[in-house]
Formats: C-alpha cells, structure tokens, sequence
C-alpha cells in the first residue's frame, strides 16, 4: 500500500472516530477539562463549606460531637480528616446496613475547625463535582459506563495518532503543517493546528484513562476486587482523643485522619501528614506503626498524570487544554465533513 492509499485509509478511520464518538468526546472532555481544577471550583460552588474562621484546631472529640448532633439516626462515623491548609474539618458517616448494589450512601459534615460549627451537611454521592466525576469516569452510565469510557479512550489513542499523520504536508516540507492558511476555511485551519498542539498530550491523557478503565488488562487491580462493605462499630470502646494520643506515643507528626473500626477490623487506623500510619486495637488500646505504603509505582504515577494531581500549573493547564480542545476538534470535524457532502452533491450534480 503506497503513501495516498494509507492516507486516505486514515482519513476514513479518523473522521469515523470523530464523526461516532463526537456525542460523547464532548461532556468526556468537558468534564475531564473541569475536574483539573476541581477544588477550586467546589469552592466556587460550595462555599458554605469551606466559609471557615480560622485554621485552630480543638480536640478531634469536639468535632465527632459536633457532628452526631446532625447526623441521621443509624448513621454511623466512619472517618474524621482535618484540613491540610484553611479547609474545613470533614467527619464521615455511613449506614449501618449495606446497600444491595454499589457503596453505601455516605454523608459527610464540614465543620469550622476553631469552633467546630456546622458549616454544612451533604451526601457525598451529591453535587455538580460528583456528577462531573462520574460523568467522566462512566458517563452516568450504571454498570459499563467504565467499559465505554474504556473503550472511548482506545478510540481517542488512535484518532490522535492518524490525526497526526493527517496533518504532516503530503508535499514539501513539514514545516508547511505549521502555516495558518492550509484551507481557505477557518474551521479546517483551526482542526489542523488544535489537532497537532494536542496531539501528543491526548494520546497520554488517553492511555492512563485506559489504563484506569481497564486496570486488569495492565496488570492492575481486578475491577470487582473491591471488599465487601462492613459497617464502623456503633459503640467503641475508645474514644477518638484516646486513640489520638495512644497514637502519637508511637509516632509524632501532623494528624490527617482517623479511621473508625469497623465490624471486620477492630482497630483504628490513625494516619499522619507525612503517610505514616498507627494502628490501635479498640479493645486495650495497643497502639503499632503500621506498613508504610508504597509511595510511588506505575499505577499512582499513570493517575497523577491523568488526573494532574500534585504534577504542577504546567500540567494541569496542558489537561485543560487536552480537555477543551478535543471537543473543539469534535466541532469543527463536523462542520468540515458536512462542509464537503455539501461539495461532493455540487459536484455530482454538475456531472
């Protein structure tokens, strides 16, 4: 097969991705585009939670009160997070009884962390973040919405490497494909040149979302590897403060969290800014270092990518783009192919 047959078998193949998948690139672009920033927008959206008076901390006791006094008969605590910087304080709880598909519905409490004042009570399963996300991770579609998005992010892999093919100058030099004026419409100018600056960072934001949809097929964990659901204990025998201080005798840091115990586990599971984790056994209160987990490997670094977590303002603004653009892609792509059955009618008919 020469150069023009195998251009013109990637021409088909690349408008037939953009042309079948153009109605779901969008919203999974889109919403990828706006969970790069999404704590800024939470706090855009929900700034009750986050309308704090100060970063003092009390005692974590005060704020497990705090929220009891709010929460659901039957819910139980799960977990307290204190914040990094000025967030909130968080205390989660779950009901006692497992649903019969899916996790268990949580609610979660943000306190003021100097006054331990209620700052707001949600579901966590709630909200245009949580929306965005399960509508980039599944497209809210129940059971193989992860399959789909899968398989998107296979398509999108190939759509971006013939793209790139399609826009290297068939004649002269390749330095032409960087010249504005390639067509005479803007559209066609505007789906090169998005098409070549994106190229190479949707074909990486395509593989880690694979990656991520089909964890298996890499060597990852099994998707239904996830363990049954087992409700915190309704009653420990430890308090949260005992735990806290049984925990710092073992190692001193800035506390993040607290996990309660659960029907499964009696222990408690105190964690540290640094990652350090204690463990403390309800019944007498025998305070262990636990395992140190694996701080790097490929899956934590293929998430990081994808989702731009701690990877710099470079990056995350490359995610961005590598979200907005393919659904300008996506239009212009339409616009160019119906542009040109417009063109092939004309010509039919003069013939």
């Amino acid at each position: 097969m020469n150069a023009v047959k195998w251009r013109k078998t990637w021409f088909q193949v690349h408008k037939w991705i953009g042309l079948t998948l153009a109605i779901l690139i969008i919203p999974l672009s889109l919403s990828g585009a706006a969970l790069v920033w999404r704590e800024p927008l939470d706090r855009l959206i929900n700034a009750e939670r986050y309308s704090t008076s100060g970063t003092a901390l009390l005692a974590p006791e005060t704020y497990v009160a705090a929220a009891q006094r709010v929460l659901a008969s039957g819910e139980r605590i799960s977990d307290l997070g204190l914040p990094e910087r000025d967030g909130p304080v968080t205390v989660s709880a779950v009901g006692a009884q497992a649903p019969r598909r899916g996790p268990p519905p949580r609610t979660i409490v943000y306190l003021d962390p100097p006054t331990a004042r209620v700052l707001a009570v949600a579901p966590r399963s709630g909200g245009v973040m949580r929306f965005l996300h399960v509508l980039h991770g599944s497209l809210q579609v129940p059971g193989i919405g992860r399959t789909i998005v899968g398989w998107i992010g296979v398509a999108m892999l190939l759509s971006s490497m013939t793209g790139l093919w399609l826009w290297w100058p068939s004649v002269g030099r390749w330095t032409k494909g960087f010249r504005w004026r390639r067509h005479r419409n803007t559209d066609s100018n505007l789906h090169y040149q998005m098409g070549f600056w994106i190229a190479l960072p949707l074909f990486v934001l395509s593989l880690t979302g694979v990656w991520i949809s089909f964890p298996s097929v890499f060597g990852g964990r099994e998707g239904g590897g996830r363990p049954a659901f087992a409700p915190p204990v309704a009653e420990p025998a430890q308090s949260v403060d005992t735990v806290v201080a049984r925990a710092a005798g073992v190692a001193k840091g800035p506390l993040r969290s607290v996990g309660w115990p659960t029907e499964r586990s009696a222990d408690w599971t105190v964690s540290l800014a640094d990652g350090r984790r204690i463990k403390v056994a309800d019944d007498g209160g025998v305070a262990v270092a636990a395992a140190a987990r694996k701080p790097g490997g490929a899956a934590r670094w293929l998430r990081r990518i994808h989702d731009g977590d701690d990877m710099g303002i470079v990056w995350q603004v490359v995610i961005f783009l590598g979200g907005l653009l393919p659904a300008g892609l996506a239009v212009t792509g339409a616009i160019m192919w119906w542009r040109a059955r417009g063109w092939r009618a004309k010509v039919a008919a003069r013939g």
